[in-house]
């Protein structure tokens, strides 16, 4: 009688253990935990529970198998014709819901595998990112460059006309006259002329105009 009362508390050990598992419902479909998928020739491991965060995705429709039908390849990976350089981040942030980026990687990329996938919160995330990015950029004020050019009366008309590309007037200032040919006064004037500098992301400023460098 001793063997049936060892075996008979082996069983209900086992049967607890199974209580516990059953408090959480498998999800529709389950086969095992680990999931494999070719995305474009790159293979990514990865498990039910991460590809199921985003309930309303792609992936964790195709996991639960129910809607898709997806393609596998010879080792029974689900085949994804999409690029993996950007799949990385994107499994990344199911794992543990923050957007880590290489800082080469175009964000403009992740954010369209992001809707291809369906993966709202991530759409968000990168949409507001572009968005601060965008400001920052536009929020660099332009240098202003200044120049004082000092020319007789007659010169003037003939300097405005030529002033290069890019540069505006801004102020004429009568000086008087310095000195007279014969009973000429040739009045004397100077000219501020301005330029604006715009900074571009590299440190360097670039003209606002390209005509000037042509």
């Amino acid at each position: 009688g001793v063997r049936m009362r060892m075996e008979g508390r082996e069983e209900m050990q086992g049967a607890v253990g199974l209580r516990c598992t059953w408090d959480i419902p498998p999800p529709a479909g389950t086969q095992a935990k680990w999931v494999r998928l070719n995305v474009g020739g790159t293979v990514f491991l990865t498990t039910r529970q991460t590809l199921c965060r985003e309930q309303k995705s792609f992936l964790c429709r195709l996991c639960q198998g129910e809607e898709l039908q997806s393609d596998r390849d010879e080792t029974g990976a689900y085949l994804i014709d999409r690029d993996p350089t950007y799949f990385g981040p994107i499994l990344n942030f199911l794992r543990h819901g923050k957007l880590v980026l290489d800082k080469d990687m175009a964000e403009e990329g992740i954010l369209e595998e992001a809707e291809f996938y369906n993966i709202g919160p991530l759409i968000r995330i990168i949409k507001d990112r572009m968005e601060e990015k965008d400001y920052t950029v536009t929020q660099v004020p332009p240098k202003h460059v200044y120049r004082v050019l000092q020319c007789q009366e007659e010169e003037l008309t003939q300097m405005v006309s030529t002033m290069s590309d890019g540069w505006r007037f801004e102020q004429l200032v009568n000086i008087g006259s310095s000195y007279s040919y014969g009973n000429e006064d040739q009045t004397e004037f100077l000219c501020v002329v301005s330029k604006e500098l715009y900074n571009s992301p590299n440190g360097l400023g670039s003209e606002p105009s390209h005509k000037a460098k042509v």
